[in-house]
């Protein structure tokens, strides 16, 4: 729910921490810090006024590595000092204007974070899947920078020299939520590439890991380029057998170890040595929950790449029921819950111990400040045992309980989604969500940018399919009617009012 008016007027008259809740939900933020909530142009004036960077946190209540990054970063006394030298404002996805917000700024992922001098200009993203010393030490460089990482990028790629801090900017860059915002995201991966291998040796961690970016990279490629493998195995091998690099690149060996063992084959006893430090980074108390559920997630994964066609071992099985229970047991705040019970519930459903993933996600319900992520677990583990009413009816409910503006149409989007694979007969049920999608589209200020429009995109094109042999050109037709409506009430000079109208004509087609 959105503060008080008594609490909003005191803290824009600075007369309090502008807001320790959520701009939707209703739930806290970690305490300390002074978040300028979802008024950018507000945040941008005081920047300017105290001569300030800016610091755009973009994020939603639900989203578990949004919890993560409250749960680990946000809430330590050094962030909070940090805090102090710049204006931090909070964006949440589902606040007034937050998507056509969101479309500015070129951020569409959660959580995006983005550093800002005070006239606007961008200077860093910063990485939301890293441990928070590294985090604080990124968040520094970027405060402290001469050049924004676009100019050093330039620099960099020219062949000038660049000072070591400006290298690991570059090294730390989120290059996966940059949306093509300093480099084009078809050349991301060449550019990796690139720096990886101008980075002078020296600087040998910070080499270490641009390698292992550019080789996350490419193995993330549908179509990789031809290049020497053995080099990259090379390096991949010295990374895997040395603790204190692996931990430090753990983000890197965790997330994309599997991407990369599909990359590089089996040759150099890499998956052995993936297998060892997975393990230890599960292990490892020294990382967030999440990660360390993470790591289990991969082990499991490699597993199932190498002996696609055997059951888990029971030693495995226990491994991963004893992590799921631990987690749940050591996770107390709800940020930290919100990110660690999900990756749990999927953990224990990835290892077909569905009926324990269905408890742990059931008993979480009532207290969860997002029940509705949970319950699209549910549906998915429903949908796994071959019980489509059951995963329906998880579906309907989630999409019931979510609340803000472009959540819900997320949320409406998936339940048109399965309504259509899983009961396309069923032409009342899929009238009925997708109109009522159209509804809350009509409800919302920017519900044709970026993630509620790519939300209304998907529902188009579920509509579309489901109709191509004609069967349902009625309930189209009146789906098309309403939608049609909606668009009919923007203004004409509304940059929403064209998206509308194409999907309206996507329904039709």
């Amino acid at each position: 729910m959105k503060q008080t008016l008594l609490a909003l007027t005191l803290a824009l008259a600075g007369l309090m921490p502008l807001a320790h809740a959520d701009a939707v939900g209703g739930h806290a933020l970690p305490p300390g810090i002074a978040w300028q909530q979802g008024d950018v142009p507000a945040a941008f004036a005081r920047a300017r006024a105290e001569n300030k960077p800016v610091f755009l946190y973009w994020g939603a209540v639900w989203c578990p590595p949004c919890n993560q990054v409250k749960a680990t970063i946000f809430n330590r006394p050094d962030f909070i000092a940090a805090t102090r030298q710049f204006v931090p404002v909070y964006l949440d996805g589902d606040s007034d204007n937050a998507q056509q917000l969101g479309e500015k700024f070129k951020v569409r992922g959660y959580p995006t974070m983005i550093l800002f001098r005070p006239d606007g200009a961008e200077i860093t993203r910063l990485p939301g899947e890293v441990d928070p010393q590294r985090y604080l030490r990124t968040l520094q460089l970027g405060l402290a920078a001469v050049k924004p990482v676009k100019a050093l990028l330039a620099d960099a790629l020219a062949g000038k020299p660049l000072a070591a801090g400006d290298w690991q900017l570059l090294a730390d860059y989120a290059w996966d939520v940059d949306q093509g915002q300093i480099i084009p995201e078809a050349e991301v991966t060449a550019t990796l590439v690139r720096l990886a291998q101008r980075v002078p040796a020296e600087q040998q961690a910070t080499a270490t890991r641009l390698q292992l970016k550019a080789l996350a990279a490419l193995a993330g490629e549908k179509q990789p380029p031809a290049f020497d493998r053995e080099p990259a195995r090379a390096r991949l091998s010295r990374v895997l057998a040395d603790d204190g690099l692996s931990r430090a690149n753990a983000d890197i060996v965790i997330y994309a170890a599997g991407d990369i063992l599909k990359l590089l084959g089996d040759g150099g006893g890499l998956p052995a040595a993936f297998d060892r430090q997975l393990a230890k980074l599960a292990n490892d108390d020294t990382l967030a929950w999440g990660d360390r559920l993470g790591a289990e997630s991969a082990a499991l994964d490699l597993y199932k790449q190498r002996h696609a066609d055997q059951p888990l071992p029971a030693s495995l099985l226990a491994d991963i029921r004893a992590k799921a229970a631990a987690a749940d047991q050591d996770s107390v705040n709800p940020y930290q819950r919100q990110a660690v019970i999900t990756a749990a519930g999927e953990l224990l459903a990835d290892a077909g111990l569905l009926d324990a993933s269905d408890k742990l996600l059931q008993g979480e319900l009532k207290t969860s400040h997002a029940p509705y992520y949970h319950m699209l677990i549910l549906a998915s583990n429903a949908k796994a045992r071959g019980d489509k009413a059951a995963a329906l009816d998880w579906y309907q409910k989630a999409y019931q309980a979510a609340e803000g503006q472009a959540t819900r149409l997320q949320w409406g989007a998936s339940y048109v989604g399965g309504a259509v694979e899983l009961a396309p007969q069923d032409a009342a049920r899929v009238e009925a969500a997708a109109s009522a999608v159209f509804a809350d589209a009509a409800k919302s200020d920017s519900a044709f940018y970026e993630r509620s429009r790519r939300s209304l995109e998907k529902v188009a094109a579920r509509l579309k399919a489901w109709n191509q042999d004609g069967a349902h050109a009625a309930a189209i037709g009146r789906l098309a009617g309403q939608l049609d409506g909606v668009c009919g009430k923007l203004p004409s000079g509304d940059a929403q009012k064209p998206v509308c109208d194409k999907l309206v004509s996507t329904i039709r087609s």
